[in-house]
């Protein structure tokens, strides 16, 4: 019997596994029950329960409320961005039904990309007449509340990039149209910590957002309440930016809790592995 030589460098062992799982695990966004990867891998549910709770708890991986593991925002910033986007999708939905059910209004929520707002998720309001956002959308940064949110927790210097080249289309007569007044604008979010739409993207609508931090001080994503004027009026913007900004915290601590905030470094991945006994040096 011939035999094909074996390379030096082939992973094996528990390496090995590790790296059998993450790819289980990264070929299905929705995630994967534990029996299920037990059964794409071959690895025995016992040892490959062991390798995930440490992979979880170091922020690799994360488990939602149905015990599903999909990978998690420390892991998949060093790849997919789409990952990363369905991971802060899962983590935030619990919290976003239930700004939906304490508000009765439209719930987005959004991450920065390119000039634009992107929105990874939209609970539409129960009523009627309600603002009609869409997941999947684009929306421009200086005329949405999430846009400006997202724009004033960024470093200075990204956020002068963008700044300084978006071409601020005109939506409505209350749209920011101008660079100094964006700039007012966003120095006033940060120091209350909410933004506001007031009719600026589409009149007859008011929209009430607050950023998603990371450890760095840096939105990972936004989340909004967006409704008619004649619900979201002005005289209850208190009680949404409350609601907002409780949501938004909520959201930062699944993702601190989980141990999943992003630190983008690979090095974190080996000494995470080496502490708990999974790879030697």
């Amino acid at each position: 019997m011939i035999y094909g030589r074996q390379s030096k460098s082939a992973p094996v062992g528990v390496v090995s596994k590790v790296l059998r799982i993450l790819e289980a695990i990264n070929q299905a966004p929705s995630g994967l029950q534990l029996r299920e990867i037990a059964q794409q891998t071959g690895i025995n549910k016992s040892t490959a329960y062991r390798f995930m709770a440490h992979l979880e708890t170091e922020g690799y991986l994360f488990r939602d409320e149905t015990g599903a593991y999909i990978v998690g925002p420390k892991l998949v910033r060093l790849g997919s961005g789409a990952n990363y986007q369905a991971t802060i999708r899962t983590i935030s939905r619990p919290v976003v039904q239930n700004l939906w059910k304490a508000t009765s209004e439209t719930v987005n929520l959004g991450v920065l990309d390119g000039h634009d707002v992107f929105y990874l998720d939209v609970v539409q309001s129960p009523h009627p007449f309600r603002m009609a956002a869409h997941k999947g959308a684009w929306r421009p940064l200086n005329s949405t509340a999430m846009g400006k949110a997202l724009l004033a927790y960024l470093p200075d210097e990204e956020r002068d990039h963008i700044i300084d080249s978006l071409k601020f289309e005109k939506f409505s007569p209350f749209t920011i149209t101008s660079l100094p007044k964006l700039r007012k604008e966003l120095a006033k979010i940060r120091e209350q910590g909410y933004s506001l739409d007031n009719e600026e993207a589409v009149l007859g609508t008011r929209c009430v957002s607050a950023p998603i931090l990371m450890e760095d001080g840096r939105a990972a994503a936004a989340i909004s309440v967006a409704g008619p004027v004649t619900r979201v009026a002005k005289e209850r913007v208190p009680f949404f930016a409350k609601a907002v900004m409780t949501a938004a915290k909520s959201i930062s601590n699944r993702l601190s809790n989980s141990g999943t905030m992003v630190r983008n470094d690979a090095r974190a991945a080996i000494e995470a592995a080496k502490a708990n006994g999974m790879l030697h040096n």
